[in-house]
């Protein structure tokens, strides 16, 4: 009996082994057709830059701004119909990700323009959206923001649009809530649309959206209802827009106490935070709303912040012969940063001219600026840091600053000293923004101050930065590579905010991408180069939960619904990116041939397409869970690189015979702190 199950368990071992075998030829050749694709997609410079897709909204944004402006261009405006009508889901309305339901803002959105456009209301693709709108609840359904849009174009009453008062500007960091107290890219909205707020810039344009109203135009639905009889900070925030509304009146004759003074420093903040940056903040959204709060503000078309708003705006713009679109900003310092971390795990050589060009490129983007970041942060740290676009130098944030860190401690340059330095003094700022609960966030410190949430301007979902597990996890990857130990003060904080955040079924909540796939794999990542053991039972209940959502082809999948519904976590057809990171965080436990883990390689190799690229529809990226996502066109072909290089390197470590494989980077030289491990 005995002799019987160790011929069994031979067997076992010999055709797991076998497999393994068989997976990494395939693995290997793989990754030779990915490295090769992702070369031919740098550019001169250095730096990769993959299109970043989102919804329709800011092309219906666009075309109802340039019908409030005046001026029309037929050209133009038949292809940014075209987009839209391509974008319409059989049952008449428009989503916010790929494969999800019709969504209220997205759907008045898109009619509007369409019907701006010329296409007739009695159009059979204008009925089936008129009818899904009605579905949803109509007009008095959408956000604060989409509703300033109609009200520009006298669709919507400005009684009923929440103010947003510039004269936060002027309250200090004593107050309880103040400006500052808000997200980085929620500033940057809500400033020039305060100044927007204020002159309410009305320009009539002979439609009306009446048709939009589930009971047809009555101003009793469009009032914010008060939560009843109690003391709420919801009820006491509209209490105050009353106020505020009643202080309207006085502010139109000029003798207003204050709002001279806010329209000053409002309009000042914007053209400060214009400098060295691609508009402002570098994101659509702010740089659309300054555009129209510098005309609010009675700056002529030849202005050159006028002008220069206008460029920013065309940067962002596709077009071919039929359609155009937009992107809601650029990419370039994160998708090189993660290209050249692959690159080089997959065995790219040191010398080779296309990693040493973005290391260079890497390290010329460093923001040595004090921006924005100082006033939740005043801490005495050399200033430092990366943003996510090519120029933001007000706004460089944790995110990609840990991932530019990941890239610089193993890619080549000439100029290590100029590297070595660079790194240093992204690291020490990386480390001030740890929150008191010991996690980070994207772009702030304990930028989490609820009460912000209950202000009726507040319905975005994106007034604060919470700290998250997936960036928390990425800064101990970084302090795992600088062999930081576990007892390090802010280590063992971090560690315990990330115990805390799990999941009760082992999983971890993913911010920045979809979702829970993601969270969970930057977890176990990062403990994993940290030093944890990874056989610890919380830490093997993660990986269990991974293994649980695998599909039958072998690969996971997750769409944006998630975030609405955890009963949907880890439930869709598997997608490239998210078969890598899954992959990735089971490659932490170990075993090459964790059956599980060969799959989830299996399926990489064999999707993959011949010219070395991964297809793949499914939005992925999250901006603001349940209002806005992102899906970022490089990530189908980075990720899958990195993850097929880090199953080839465990492979390698535990004696599977790998042709060609990168065997580990020597240590990064670089001595940025005493809390290294010796």
């Amino acid at each position: 009996m005995l002799a019987s199950k160790l011929q069994t368990r031979q067997d076992e071992q010999h055709t797991a082994g076998t497999r393994v075998q068989t997976a990494l030829a395939e693995v290997e050749r793989a990754i030779e057709r990915s490295q090769a694709h992702l070369l031919s997609l740098q550019k001169p410079e250095g730096y990769w830059l993959g299109e970043l897709m989102v919804d329709t909204t800011i092309m219906s944004d666009l075309i109802a701004f340039r019908h409030w402006d005046g001026k029309g261009d037929p050209d133009w405006q038949r292809k940014a119909v075209n987009y839209i009508l391509s974008k319409q889901l059989p049952g008449g309305g428009w989503n916010i990700y790929h494969g999800g339901p019709a969504e209220v803002n997205a759907t008045i959105k898109a009619y509007l323009a369409l019907k701006l456009g010329g296409v007739p209301v009695t159009d059979a693709r204008m009925l089936r959206a008129r009818a899904v709108v009605l579905s949803l609840g109509g007009v008095p359904r959408m956000n604060t923001f989409s509703k300033l849009y109609l009200a520009l174009l006298g669709l919507y009453p400005w009684k009923y649009v929440p103010t947003i008062p510039c004269e936060v500007l002027l309250i200090g960091k004593w107050f309880h809530v103040n400006f500052w107290d808000m997200s980085n890219w929620s500033r940057a909205m809500l400033v020039p649309l305060a100044i927007i707020n204020h002159f309410r810039p009305t320009r009539r344009i002979g439609i009306e959206l009446t048709e939009l109203f589930p009971e047809g135009y009555h101003e009793r639905d469009l009032r914010l209802a008060p939560d009843p009889f109690v003391f709420t900070w919801r009820n006491f925030f509209l209490a105050l827009d009353r106020l505020h509304k009643f202080a309207e009146l006085w502010a139109h004759t000029g003798i207003h106490p204050f709002r001279r003074l806010a329209l000053r420093k409002a309009e000042r903040w914007i053209i400060e935070r214009m400098e060295g940056s691609d508009g402002l903040a570098a994101i659509f959204p702010g740089i659309l709303n300054s555009l129209i709060a510098f005309k609010a503000l009675g700056y002529r078309d030849d202005h050159p912040l006028v002008q220069r708003c206008e460029a920013d705006l065309k940067k962002l713009q596709h077009e071919n012969d039929e359609q155009v679109w937009m992107e809601p900003c650029l990419s370039p310092v994160w998708d090189t940063a993660i290209v050249s971390i692959a690159m080089r795990e997959s065995g790219v050589p040191a010398d080779h001219p296309a990693m040493k060009r973005a290391t260079e490129w890497l390290i010329g983007k460093e923001i040595r600026f004090r921006g924005d970041w100082h006033h939740k942060n005043p801490v005495d740290v050399e200033p430092s840091g990366w943003v996510f676009e090519f120029e933001n130098q007000w706004n460089p944030d944790v995110d990609d600053t840990a991932m530019v860190l990941l890239a610089l401690r193993q890619t080549p340059t000439d100029t290590p000293r100029r590297r070595d330095e660079s790194y240093r003094r992204g690291l020490n700022w990386m480390l001030t923004f740890q929150c008191k609960d010991g996690g980070w966030a994207a772009f702030d410190k304990d930028c989490t101050n609820n009460i912000l949430e209950k202000v009726p301007f507040a319905d975005h979902n994106a007034m604060l930065d919470p700290e998250c597990a997936d960036i928390t996890a990425r800064i101990l990857e970084v302090l795992g590579h600088e062999k930081y130990p576990l007892d390090h003060p802010q280590v063992a904080k971090a560690i315990e905010y990330l115990r805390k955040h799990q999941e009760a079924d082992g999983s971890w909540y993913g911010r920045w991408g979809v979702n829970y796939i993601y969270g969970t794999w930057q977890v176990l990542r990062g403990l994993h180069v940290l030093g944890l053991n990874m056989r610890e039972p919380w830490l093997r209940k993660a990986g269990e939960w991974l293994e649980s959502v695998q599909n039958a082809d072998g690969g996971w999948g997750e769409t944006c619904a998630s975030y609405e519904d955890p009963v949907f976590k880890g439930r869709a057809p598997s997608t490239a990116s998210q078969t890598a990171w899954a992959v990735m965080g089971l490659c932490a436990f170990g075993g090459p041939d964790r059956p599980s883990l060969v799959r989830g390689v299996e399926y990489l190799a064999r999707v993959q397409n011949s010219d070395g690229s991964w297809t793949e529809e499914d939005t992925t990226g999250t901006g603001f869970p349940r209002v806005y996502y992102l899906k970022y066109d490089m990530y189908r072909n980075s990720w899958p690189l990195l993850a097929l290089a880090t199953y080839r390197k465990l492979a390698a470590a535990k004696g599977y015979p790998v042709d060609g494989v990168h065997r580990g980077l020597p240590e990064s030289p670089l001595v940025v702190s005493p809390g290294r491990r010796a």
